[in-house]
């Protein structure tokens, strides 16, 4: 049996020849020659004013929470169907995450939702662009500007991709990108905060330098550096930024490999949608997708369980994705939904994701989709979408 796995972590050929090269320049622990390409490349191509490489998106969302100072009950509007960190990250602070619906066409967080949910307590925005599809990030800024709100990008599944020929993390206030083995460019874990707003580049330095003005010292700018402010141990080693460098050097070509497999697995499930089987993608036009995740919403009624388990058996790993937030014991500790949840509660049960990575030959995209068709005849329903 062949089979077919849901990643497959992608490597370029340069990053250990990058790995050997940094251990050659005596510098290891971080914020080394590599760091600095990386830090270069990411203000170039997101247009940031400060770029800054951390151990993981999730560490990047907490030094966000820490620059926009998420006080005890201070609220954050985000959706529920997203990855723990997006919440996690304001509550470590003390921060209420407060829920919203998702859009049914693209899974984001629907902006029309957001402005009902604002009362006097909340500070900040966090629009998470799903699949690398973008938010509907005018209504979200325009918001946000009329209530004196902050915007956190939750870009972890955003990188080369854009909003009206804006790139996804560039946009708001604060953005946060993901580098784990899982994404299309990678360094196995990693992450980066982007800064866009030029009052919070010094203090996110401190912040991720254990809350010390390091980096102006070594800049020359003090002549020690000493505890300034609240912050961690934020940055990742200078092998993990040897590998990314790998990949962001190869970033566009990455994508448009990407691209053609999510093209090719959107002209085969044509027909599947047609019959009734399955939706699939909805891309707005003023979205340039990076072909993150190819998935399916199954017609209702279908057990998503059986067919994920009867593609297993024909060597097809397929996947679903989020457990809702204001579903699980903590997202109902430290959370609250404002309005009815219905598309995440609904959506969430119908997504499965397909295997996408580089390499999946058309006989293996083929195999899958033949797979999905038969597993989900088997567990069928008379009902449509």
């Amino acid at each position: 049996m062949n089979l077919i796995p849901f990643n497959r972590p992608y490597m370029t050929g340069a990053e250990i020849d990058y790995i050997r090269d940094a251990n050659q320049r005596n510098m290891l622990a971080g914020d080394g020659w590599f760091t600095k390409q990386c830090h270069r490349w990411l203000e170039s191509n997101v247009g940031a004013q400060k770029a800054l490489l951390t151990h993981s998106c999730t560490a990047a969302l907490e030094m966000a929470a820490l620059l926009i100072d998420i006080q005890p009950g201070d609220e954050v509007i985000m959706p529920s169907y997203t990855f723990v960190s997006t919440a996690n990250a304001f509550v470590l602070r003390g921060g209420v995450p407060v829920f919203v619906d998702i859009r049914a066409d693209t899974l984001n967080i629907d902006e029309t939702k957001i402005e009902a949910a604002i009362t006097d307590r909340t500070r900040a925005i966090v629009p998470v662009h799903y699949a690398g599809v973008a938010c509907e990030m005018d209504a979200i800024m325009d918001v946000a500007r009329r209530y004196s709100l902050k915007v956190i990008e939750d870009a972890a599944q955003g990188v080369m991709a854009g909003y009206k020929g804006m790139p996804l993390g560039g946009i708001g206030d604060l953005g946060a990108f993901s580098f784990h083995e899982t994404k299309n460019v990678i360094s196995g874990e990693g992450g980066a905060l982007l800064v866009n707003r030029h009052q919070y580049t010094i203090k996110a330095e401190i912040i991720r330098e254990k809350g010390t003005d390091r980096s102006s010292f070594f800049r020359g700018e003090v002549d020690k550096y000493t505890w300034q402010s609240v912050g961690s141990s934020f940055l990742p080693g200078e092998l993990t930024a040897a590998f990314l460098w790998a990949q962001l050097e190869q970033a566009k070509k990455i994508t448009e490999q990407r691209l053609h497999i999510w093209h090719r697995y959107n002209l085969l499930t044509e027909s599947l949608e047609r019959e009734g089987f399955l939706r699939r993608p909805r891309i707005p036009a003023e979205c340039e997708h990076n072909a993150h995740i190819f998935y399916v919403l199954l017609k209702s009624g279908v057990d998503r369980k059986r067919v994920l388990d009867e593609m297993k058996n024909d060597g097809v790993y397929a996947l679903f994705h989020y457990v809702p937030l204001h579903s699980s014991p903590a997202g109902k500790r430290f959370g609250r939904v404002h309005g009815e949840l219905i598309n995440t509660d609904q959506l969430s049960e119908q997504v499965i994701r397909l295997p996408l990575w580089i390499g999946l030959s058309e006989s293996d995209q083929a195999h899958v989709i033949g797979s999905l068709k038969s597993a989900i005849e088997l567990a069928g329903s008379e009902q449509l979408i």
